[in-house]
């Protein structure tokens, strides 16, 4: 008995052994297999129990590429702090490098002035600009930037000479200066058409705040009046003393008849207040830093030109405009400031075109494919306008000289750069901030 019991316990110790060396060996295997998986089977093996192996496959599919989006966006966002970073660098280098600016005469204290231009990050402005600091003037430009654009001047700023006011002539303004140039008015009609109130605000008061500060400060004050001030002539070709035939209430009536009461407001502060006044009613003008969508005739001819699409011409074509190159105007401006002539000046170009045969020289000097079609014409579009230059020439001994193909040739050439160079941020901006 005693025997029997012993090797029962022998034989029940070897039992127990077999079974825990069994055991060691599963957990082994089993660490080992695990260790060995693959991602996608870490992934299978994380994932729900699914009924078929194509929800499955399905699944793991679209972790996959949920983890390859978030790698793309951690990419686009260290790609640009990266575009930041090499953007800071460059306004750094750009500070401390010295600016190279055009050549300007040097004028003692005596003869330079301080000259304000309302308006003049402008088309005319901007011309006029250039001009005076070449001269050697110091020149202040107020502009509130509706149709004025800093592309314009930027290449003076940070001049001595120079300096840019972000200012709506509209509010009053308190500064030192001899002389102001008042050109701040949108010119085009879908310009001074979008906010009609506004163009008569910037005629009316704002001119009141010129004359009030040239009042204030004993400056001379050039208006920058427009042929618009005549209306549809009934006299052919329009001199200074036609009083004109104007729509009161019509579309353009908040251009053409501010401009009427910003001469009638000049007269009577010279009358009243003994400011000195100088008027200049300025006809079409043309040239580089024109706003493209104007939609006035020389840049609606070229654009259209230069995008092959079709010459679209108000109204029968035969309707007439004088156009003048914007470095005669600028001329013109500067000598009658400079004169003792009061009264009010036309500045244009006698030389008389049709719309239809304006059409065909831009066609002409573009080139391409493009067909001149006429349309609907225009409310209270003027048939004739060619001014009469007389006391120009007279008293200014002022008179366009730039030839009308010498001037087309370079405004085109300035649009066409333009449109390149809008072609080229559309680019970038289509390469660097479309979403993945």
């Amino acid at each position: 008995m005693t025997a029997t019991k012993k090797r029962f316990k022998i034989v029940a110790g070897v039992v127990l052994l077999l079974l825990a060396a069994v055991y060691l060996y599963r957990a082994v295997s089993v660490s080992a297999g695990n260790s060995e998986v693959s991602p996608a089977e870490g992934a299978q093996a994380r994932l729900p129990p699914t009924e078929n192996s194509v929800q499955s496959s399905l699944q793991m599919a679209y972790e996959e590429q949920s983890f390859l989006i978030r790698e793309q966006k951690a990419e686009l966002q260290r790609t640009r702090e990266h575009l930041a970073h090499l953007e800071e660098q460059i306004r750094s280098l750009q500070t401390s490098t010295p600016r190279k600016y055009p050549k300007v005469k040097y004028l003692n204290y005596k003869n330079r002035k301080r000259i304000l231009i309302t308006g003049g990050a402008g088309f005319v402005g901007s011309h006029l600009v250039d001009d005076l600091m070449v001269q050697g003037h110091e020149v202040i430009v107020v502009d509130n930037f509706f149709t004025g654009r800093k592309r314009n001047v930027e290449h003076w700023l940070g001049h001595e000479n120079f300096e840019l006011i972000h200012h709506d002539i509209v509010n009053p303004l308190f500064i030192e200066i001899d002389e102001i140039y008042h050109l701040a008015s949108p010119a085009s009609p879908p310009h001074y058409m979008y906010n009609p109130v506004k163009t008569i605000k910037t005629n009316t008061m704002g001119t009141i705040n010129v004359l009030g500060l040239a009042k204030r400060v004993m400056a001379k004050v050039l208006i920058a009046s427009t042929s618009e001030v005549y209306g549809d002539p009934t006299v052919h070709p329009q001199p200074e003393t036609y009083w004109g035939h104007v729509n009161p209430i019509g579309p353009r009536a908040c251009y053409d008849e501010g401009k009427r009461v910003s001469e009638t407001l000049s007269y009577a502060y010279a009358k009243q207040e003994k400011v000195q006044v100088r008027v200049a009613r300025i006809f079409n003008t043309y040239g580089p830093r024109m706003h493209m969508n104007d939609g006035r005739v020389v840049s609606n001819f070229i654009l259209q030109a230069l995008r092959n699409e079709t010459i679209t011409v108000y109204g029968n074509g035969k309707q007439t405009r004088s156009f003048q190159y914007v470095s005669d105007l600028v001329d013109g401006l500067i000598a009658l400031m400079a004169s003792n002539y009061t009264q009010p000046i036309n500045l244009g170009n006698p030389v008389e075109q049709t719309i239809g045969e304006f059409a065909q020289i831009i066609k002409q000097l573009v080139g391409g494919p493009s067909v001149i079609r006429q349309t609907k014409a225009m409310e209270d579009d003027p048939q004739r306008r060619k001014p009469d230059i007389t006391r120009a020439r007279q008293h200014l001994h002022w008179e366009p000289k730039v030839p009308l193909e010498t001037g087309l040739k370079r405004t085109i050439s300035y649009f066409r750069n333009e449109l390149a160079r809008s072609d080229r941020f559309q680019e970038s901006s289509n390469k660097y901030f479309e979403s993945p």
